[in-house]
């Protein structure tokens, strides 16, 4: 997890390195826009940021599959996903790594996502507490480990809301 700005968190899977070398390029081009700009890059804007610049090594990309996520400029949540080349979509949750296959299933049926063909679009995301979508996160994630012999030992879970960003811990598997 990658936390360099005060509104957003991203989430990484994929090689190690090209991970590291991506959150470094991020840090710097964020340093630089809060010299220019004297202020924190917003979440949009870090989305954006992050999409040229997985785009701009398209013909030899991270290999990196991202999810951000964050408080946008009214402070309600947004989440963008990403493939390796930058393309990206706003998106009520997501998911990305090995376990993506399961877990997106999981959160589909629970959070009761309506089909995006329905007209008047409706929200794609059945609103819930912070508890409650900490909750989803951990049973989630002890489901995907449960079936996926690649997702990790421990989940991290970044709480991020207006009064600032908290973590917590979960151990995974205890073998």
């Amino acid at each position: 997890m990658y936390s360099g700005v005060d509104k957003a968190v991203l989430a990484s899977s994929g090689f190690q390195a090209d991970i590291k070398a991506l959150q470094k390029h991020l840090a710097a081009r964020h340093l630089i826009y809060q010299h220019q700009h004297n202020k924190q890059m917003s979440c949009p804007a870090m989305a954006q940021l992050l999409s040229n610049t997985l785009y701009y090594k398209r013909f030899f990309p991270y290999y990196a599959f991202n999810v951000l996520g964050g408080l946008d400029n009214e402070g309600k949540g947004c989440v963008f996903t990403y493939d390796a080349v930058g393309s990206y979509e706003r998106v009520g949750y997501g998911a990305q790594g090995s376990g993506s296959t399961l877990i997106m299933p999981f959160l589909d049926n629970q959070l009761k996502s309506p089909s995006p063909l329905l007209l008047p679009a409706q929200d794609a995301v059945t609103p819930l507490s912070e508890l409650e979508a900490v909750e989803l996160v951990k049973n989630v994630f002890v489901s995907a480990t449960e079936r996926d012999i690649y997702t990790g030992d421990k989940v991290e879970i970044v709480i991020l809301n207006a009064d600032g960003l908290r973590r917590e811990f979960m151990d995974l598997r205890k073998d």
